[in-house]
């Protein structure tokens, strides 16, 4: 039984999860003060991989980094990196297709905080800066690790938009998902269960520690 797969996808999920806690902690912030145009249509385009057929958005992003042409063409000649049917370009669509699992639920928490503990901070003295990460974070804290491991489940789930920017090379792009695509295809559906099976316990098991965690947070004292 090769496990390869699984340890790709836990690789793939965890690498995403890390480099959209990053990115999605600042611009969850800045989407929830105020509203513009401008921040309508990015939390549109961030929010569209919810809606969107899987496939579609691989589609998009194989035309967009093909070697070929456009942006891709422009890596790989510039700086020889190729996306299409790698595990860099795995990452980049996992990032861009689990994006809304990580703002959503940090920017609806950040938005459900009294504006009175930002106004208290910078009249203490404090920066914009200082106050979102000694007085905002620590306050939705439930909110940040919900979105991070349903963001790090949903990774694990991933199949279209892998599947087409990433193809099927064995231990290189070949996640957990296209294993069992593969597994049943082939009819070796004892492979795709241990497959599902590995899948399911770990993502359950994750799904059980965020309720538990908000059922802990919901009992404990306001600090």
């Amino acid at each position: 039984m090769d496990l390869t797969p699984i340890w790709l996808t836990l690789k793939l999920a965890a690498i995403t999860m890390v480099i959209l806690l990053i990115i999605g902690l600042p611009l969850a912030y800045w989407l929830s003060k105020g509203r513009s145009i401008a921040k309508i249509i990015i939390e549109a385009i961030i929010t569209m991989p919810l809606v969107l057929p899987p496939s579609v958005l691989g589609f998009y992003l194989l035309m967009a980094f093909s070697p070929k042409q456009g942006i891709g063409e422009w890596l790989h000649k510039t700086f020889d990196i190729q996306l299409v049917f790698s595990f860099k370009g795995l990452v980049l669509a996992s990032i861009i297709y689990s994006m809304p699992f990580m703002i959503g639920p940090i920017k609806s928490a950040l938005q459900q905080l009294p504006l009175s503990l930002s106004q208290a901070s910078y009249t203490l003295g404090k920066s914009e800066r200082e106050t979102f990460i000694k007085i905002l974070l620590p306050n939705i804290r439930a909110s940040v690790l919900t979105a991070a491991i349903l963001t790090f489940a949903h990774t694990l789930g991933e199949f279209g938009v892998v599947l087409m920017i990433g193809g099927n090379i064995p231990g290189v792009t070949r996640v957990a998902s296209i294993a069992v695509y593969d597994s049943v295809e082939i009819m070796d559906y004892h492979a795709a269960n241990i497959y599902s099976l590995i899948l399911f316990c770990i993502t359950f098991a994750m799904v059980i520690s965020v309720f538990v965690f908000n059922k802990y947070k919901a009992k404990s004292p306001l600090e």
